[in-house]
């Protein structure tokens, strides 16, 4: 069975204005800021690396930052960022989340983590909503693979990405590669200060998703199943949080996840994009760096 989209589905998505990133307020060195850079070098010195951090806050652009412009691998991060290009394209072709891509064991083959697909290998097809949704929430390899078709590939994301007020975040390789992080590699790589910024004019502003887009697209992130461990763990339990993780193991591992939060249905949200690279400690230790980093945002300004 050889994979396809049901109908041409090939198009280029840069359809929105770029939009420029929101003017931020930095917090000034006052005692807030020194003690958020001395919890930043405790967290990298206990994690090993590099650690990249920005918290916003939407309520008044106030900022808190570590290493705030330097590059990390975003791994299945980049996946959420898919979903808000599939969420675009569907608002100029009506029906497209509806289309039916067809896929078999082969495609899937050596691409790890993708349990949704493979779920769905008998039927032997997945709908494009189905592979967006599976690919944030479950952070699917083979439903982001599948979909990277559709854009024109990783070079089809960084495009709609560019069009779009991220002059920054590049996407290069597909799953699996694109998880190598070799130090001083560009290649699939952003910023904190850039995937904050983008979190917050693609799920708060209507450039370039529509309220009912952002919608689907926020409550796909709120359902990811893979961050419990990490920057939600830091953050009050009553909070509503939404995320997209991304990992890679070997010798230049990076650990990443970006969140938007709400301290109350109503308030204002928070977006902590957080980044480690070539960190030497385990997995579950990785984990609770992340966790620390989000307790230290709220500590910082409560």
């Amino acid at each position: 069975m050889r994979r396809s989209f049901t109908r041409r589905v090939v198009i280029t998505s840069g359809l929105a204005a770029a939009a420029c990133a929101p003017t931020t307020s930095v917090i000034p060195y006052d005692d807030r800021t020194t003690q958020f850079h001395a919890k930043m070098l405790q967290v990298e010195q206990r994690a090993g690396g590099r650690v990249g951090v920005v918290a916003l806050n939407t309520a008044n652009n106030v900022t808190l930052s570590y290493r705030a412009d330097e590059r990390f691998a975003m791994c299945s991060m980049f996946k959420w960022l898919l979903a808000a290009q599939i969420l675009q394209m569907d608002m100029h072709m009506p029906g497209f989340l509806a289309q039916q891509v067809h896929f078999n064991e082969v495609y899937l083959a050596n691409l790890g983590h993708a349990p949704v697909t493979r779920a769905n290998v008998a039927r032997g097809w997945m709908t494009v909503e189905q592979l967006a949704e599976a690919a944030v929430t479950q952070s699917d390899n083979g439903a982001a693979n599948l979909l990277l078709e559709g854009v024109m590939g990783p070079a089809g994301l960084t495009r709609f990405l560019r069009a779009n007020g991220d002059s920054v975040t590049r996407l290069d390789r597909n799953e699996p590669s694109l998880n190598e992080n070799v130090p001083g590699d560009v290649r699939d790589t952003t910023t904190p200060n850039a995937m904050a910024h983008t979190m917050v004019r693609f799920l708060t502003t209507d450039t370039p998703l529509n309220p009912t887009a952002r919608v689907k697209l926020t409550g796909w992130l709120v359902g990811n199943q893979t961050g419990g461990a990490r920057l939600r763990a830091g953050l009050p339990a009553d909070w509503r949080v939404g995320d997209k993780t991304g990992a890679s193991d070997g010798d230049h591992n990076a650990t990443t996840d970006v969140a938007i939060c709400w301290s109350a249905p109503a308030s204002a949200p928070i977006v902590i994009a957080c980044f480690l690279s070539e960190s030497t400690v385990d997995f579950d230790a990785r984990n609770a760096a992340h966790a620390d980093v989000a307790r230290t945002v709220v500590q910082t300004w409560s």
